[in-house]
Parts: C-alpha cells; sequence; structure tokens
C-alpha cells in the first residue's frame, strides 16, 4: 500500500488578479512542501479566477496568464501541482489544467465538456480538448479533468430543472466520461483529480456527491476533487473539497465557505482493479444545516463583493421590516459592527413600532445607526409638483416618491463616506415587480435578491438561534408586511399572501411551468394570472436591478435571462 500526500488547496482566487492569484499559489506550494506532500491540487482557472467572462478576449491577458503558470512551474521542486489556467494553441484558447513537476510543465489537460447553461457561457470563450492522458509521474499514475468533465453524462443527476436536463444533453452529445479513450485511461489510473468552479445554490451539494460518488463508484476509483472557494459578482463558491473513495463515499472533506489547505494520505493499492476496499482511516465528513448553509452563502457573497471591489464599509436602509433586519445582521456578519452604517428614513406614514424596531435591531447587533426623516423632503416634492398634478388624487406616484427620497439619501451617505450601499429586497417582491426603480431597488449589491420571503423570514430565525438572543425583535416577525407608503398600507393590498406568491414564483420561475399546471397546482386561475403578468410585465426593472448573490438554481440575470420586449402570452 502506497500513500500519496496530497494537500487540497481550496483558495479564495480573485478574478484578473494574477499577481495576487500566482503569489497565493505559491505560498501554498511552499507549505506543501514543508509538509512533505507528494501532490497538491488548485480549483479551476487558479490563475485567472474564474469565470473570467471577456478578460480572456485580450489577448494580453492570456499571454500574462501563461506567464504566471511558467513562473509558478519554475518554483515547484520534486512535489506534483496541478493549477487552472488559459492555454492558447494556435489562436484557440482553453480552458486548462497544468501539471507541474521538478520546476517544469509535464502536462497540459484541455477541459472537455464545455458547460453553456445557466450561469455558465464557456462556448463563448473556449474551444473545448480532445484529448485525455494518463500522468506517469515517479510511481504515481493518474488523471486529470475539469469541473463539467465529470458530470457529463449526469449519472445520479436529477432534472430538477430545464437547465439540468440542458446539461445532460449537452453532455451526451459531446460524449461522457465514460466513453472511448477517457475510460481507458481510469481503468488505468490510480485515482481522478477534477479541479472545479461549481458554484452554490441551495442543494448543489447533494447533487454533486450523487455525481462524482456515483463516478468514484463507477470506476472504481478515488477522486480528488479540488473547488472554489469565495464570491464572484452574483456567484458564491463553497468549497466542499473532498476525497471520494471507491465505493463512492466522501472520506475526507474540506471546509464550507472558507478558504482551506488539508493534507491528507490518499492510500493506493499496488494493483489496480482489486475490488472494493473500505477507507483505512478516519473520515473528516461536516455536516451543517441549510439555513446555515444559505445564511453562510450570504456573508461570503456581501464580503467578498465587497472587498474585492475596495469597498471597507456599506450602508441600508433599517426600516424595521424583516428583510432590512435581516440584511443588516448579514451585513455586520460579513464586514464587522464597524464597517455597516443603517440609516432610519421614517415619513409621516412610519409607524413608531417599524420606527423603533430599527433602533432596536442596530443596537443589538452594535451597528452605528442614524435617523434622517424625510416628511420635510416629501413635502417640498408635493409643493413642486402641485401646479402639474392640480385635480388628480394621490396615487402610486406619491408613494414611489417617498422610496425615490430615501434612494437618494442613501446615495448620498456613498458618495461622501465611500459606502457600498446594500439593497434589502428580496426575491418575492423583485419577480412581482413589487418594487421602485431608483428608489427601494437603490443599492450597489442587493444581498437577498434571490431569497423568497419565507426563505427570509426563517433565515432570520436561524439568525437570532444562532446567537442564542432575540437580535430580531419578536414583533418584526409578527408585523405584518408593509412599505408604510401611505395610510395602512399592507403589502397584501397589491400581493396574494406570500406563501401563495412563493409558490407560484416557484413553480414558474424555478421549474418553468405553463400557466394551466400552475392552475392545476394552485387552483385559483385568477390569483395565478395576476401573478404572472406582473412577473412577466417587470423585466425591464430587473434588469436594472443591483447584482446580489445567487443561492437558487435560477435566479434573475445570468440563470433567466428573458427578453424585455415580450408579447408572447399563455394565460
Amino acid at each position: 500500500m502506497r500513500n500519496v500526500k496530497t494537500v487540497i488547496a481550496q483558495i479564495n482566487t480573485t478574478v484578473g488578479d494574477l499577481k495576487g492569484n500566482k503569489d497565493r499559489i505559491l505560498s501554498c506550494i511552499e507549505e506543501a512542501v514543508r509538509r512533505k506532500a507528494d501532490l497538491i491540487v488548485f480549483p479551476e482557472l487558479t490563475i485567472t479566477g474564474y469565470p473570467p467572462e471577456d478578460l480572456v478576449l485580450k489577448p494580453y491577458f492570456i499571454k500574462e496568464n501563461i506567464k504566471c503558470v511558467k513562473e509558478i512551474a519554475k518554483e515547484v521542486p520534486g512535489i506534483i501541482a496541478i493549477i487552472g489556467f488559459v492555454d492558447e494553441k494556435k489562436g484557440n484558447i482553453y480552458n486548462s489544467a497544468a501539471v507541474l513537476n521538478n520546476k517544469r510543465i509535464v502536462y497540459v489537460y484541455h477541459k472537455m465538456h464545455l458547460p453553456n447553461y445557466g450561469v455558465f457561457d464557456e462556448k463563448r470563450y473556449f474551444k473545448p480538448g480532445s484529448d485525455n492522458k494518463l500522468i506517469k509521474i515517479k510511481d504515481l499514475r493518474f488523471s486529470v479533468n475539469i469541473c463539467e468533465d465529470i458530470w457529463a453524462e449526469g449519472i445520479g443527476h436529477p432534472s430538477t430543472s430545464s437547465f439540468d436536463r440542458l446539461r445532460t444533453t449537452l453532455s451526451l452529445s459531446n460524449g461522457s466520461l465514460g466513453t472511448g479513450r477517457a475510460e481507458r485511461v481510469l481503468k488505468k489510473a490510480d485515482f481522478l483529480v477534477n479541479i472545479s468552479a461549481s458554484p452554490y445554490h441551495i442543494d448543489k451539494t447533494k447533487e454533486r456527491e450523487r455525481v462524482i460518488g456515483g463516478k468514484a463508484k463507477r470506476f472504481n476509483i478515488p477522486i480528488v476533487y479540488c473547488n472554489l472557494i469565495g464570491g464572484q459578482d452574483e456567484l458564491v463558491f463553497d468549497g466542499r473539497s473532498a476525497l471520494f473513495w471507491k465505493d463512492g463515499k466522501i472520506i475526507k472533506e474540506a471546509k464550507a465557505f472558507n478558504e482551506d489547505l488539508f493534507l491528507f494520505d490518499l492510500p493506493l493499492s499496488v494493483n489496480v482493479g482489486n475490488g472494493l476496499k473500505p477507507f483505512p482511516t478516519e473520515m473528516r465528513v461536516q455536516t451543517i444545516s441549510k439555513d446555515e448553509e444559505i445564511y453562510s452563502a450570504l456573508v461570503l457573497g456581501v464580503r467578498d463583493y465587497a472587498h474585492k471591489n475596495n469597498f471597507k464599509k456599506a450602508a441600508l436602509g433599517l426600516s424595521g421590516g424583516i428583510d432590512s433586519a435581516l440584511v443588516a445582521c448579514i451585513a455586520k456578519d460579513a464586514l464587522g459592527k464597524d464597517n455597516v452604517l443603517a440609516v432610519s428614513m421614517p415619513s409621516g406614514y412610519s409607524s413608531k413600532g417599524t420606527q423603533d424596531d430599527a433602533e432596536k435591531i442596530a443596537g443589538n447587533i452594535d451597528i452605528k445607526f442614524l435617523k434622517v426623516p424625510i416628511s420635510n423632503i416629501f413635502s417640498s416634492y408635493l409643493d413642486t409638483l402641485s401646479p402639474h398634478f392640480k385635480g388628480l388624487e394621490p396615487d402610486i406616484t406619491e408613494e414611489n416618491i417617498q422610496a425615490r427620497i430615501r434612494g437618494n439619501i442613501l446615495m448620498a451617505f456613498s458618495n461622501k463616506f465611500g459606502f457600498l450601499v446594500l439593497n434589502t429586497g428580496n426575491k418575492s417582491e423583485t419577480s412581482a415587480g413589487y418594487c421602485t426603480l431608483y428608489g427601494d431597488m437603490t443599492g450597489g449589491f442587493s444581498v437577498i435578491k434571490d431569497a423568497p420571503k419565507k426563505l427570509v423570514y426563517e433565515l432570520a430565525r436561524y439568525r437570532n438561534k444562532k446567537y442564542g438572543k432575540e437580535i430580531i425583535p419578536e414583533s418584526v416577525f409578527k408585523r405584518a408586511p408593509t412599505a408604510e407608503l401611505r395610510p395602512d398600507q399592507k403589502d397584501q393590498d397589491t400581493l396574494p399572501p406570500y406563501g401563495l406568491l412563493d409558490r407560484i414564483i416557484d413553480l414558474y420561475i424555478e421549474k418553468n411551468k405553463s400557466f394551466s399546471d400552475i392552475v392545476k397546482c394552485i387552483g385559483n386561475k385568477d390569483v395565478v394570472k395576476k401573478v404572472l403578468k406582473m412577473i412577466d410585465s417587470s423585466e425591464y426593472k430587473r434588469r436594472q436591478a443591483a447584482p446580489g448573490v445567487k443561492i437558487t438554481p435560477m435566479a434573475f440575470g445570468k440563470d433567466r435571462r428573458m427578453p424585455i420586449t415580450n408579447k408572447f402570452t399563455h394565460y
């Protein structure tokens, strides 16, 4: 039995920071050498960060990234290092993995299966590879592939959405890991290394375990899986790199939502293909709840978006409602209590209860709190517009003016003090268009834009439970949601109850169900028609919304891309 001392370098890269990423890689290699490791593995496109998008259309960017790989190779001694980068051959560029050893590049693998669904646009940039060789270094025989290569065929992968079905179709049309030369290589290999940049969404972990574990079991081979960690614009990469044993089980797993440089012994039999054997050492597998997982993704997404875009501090409007309460907690956990400003902006319609709760929440999490009343500013607007609105009754116009005044105030603080403004709108509101352009949609980053209202309440409960006290007051949970833009206003004056609204949104957006199918599930034709009309007519708003953390399989933006001008109706 030969033990391969393996280090998985689950690091947080930054897109475009070639020097910073290179330095981080070299630091990890140095540590792996110190630990007497045989092998160190890094995530997909380690040099460039993921996804580099149109940066790879710049020839000088490609040139610099290749130069970084060559410079790293010169610093790699007897250890084997596997690093992701963009290779260039005869005018084509490839999503690639470089295998480094003894101060040189010994092999370059080109990703064969290029994902082109959901958040992925790899066929826009890369050419697919066409070959996979057995790598032989010293007494080791192993194979390397990249992310989607191991998802090909979708073994054990449930078709939970249209994009999952599309993924399977595309993978089959491109061939698969289990056919041809790739299969013959695996039969000769001692183990497989898969480097990935697999973004997080709810239940993604279960999908990975089924797919990658299924491949390990099918080919009777250990799989060293290295996934990216960190936030990149809307995407969050949750890490959870792992060693999958021959029976498909996870034996060793890296931290979730944190960088991790962890060492383990990978035992290899002298003879390959001698049947399934239990893993001979202790297991290291973690379990976290769904709420903790989602909350951690939101915190990481906010932290990395702020820091990677050179923001040290953030501001938000704190109304005393559940959405802004949750965002305030996430901001504090992401950036620290000294780096978050909460601004209460009451009008004549704001109740004493919401104003008191806003101040309580800020005090409970110990962030700076300011109150900036807007009644006088609102009156000035009405006086200015009154000659032009003469004889017309107040309507949504006056409501939206208040929201836009608040947006202006937040942006003034942003400009004056350099705050990143955090938007507090949720997915239920954004879906239905129950939000105001240049008003409550204002912000540089929309923290919970992919979280339905029901989930917002669950995460708020989780935050209170986690800290063992009532950070968010019970009155916030019990109060009927309201924008407080007119007397006695409630969200349900305009929207169906959020539980019903979220069911319709899930069926229409997440599962792509038709009007008739949704009516069969919901049973209220008029309500379904109203909601679908609200969703379809609000695309222009969503197109102008701030980016925010993706946590569902079908987030607005890169996942769901509907035309603004659209005459297709089916209700």
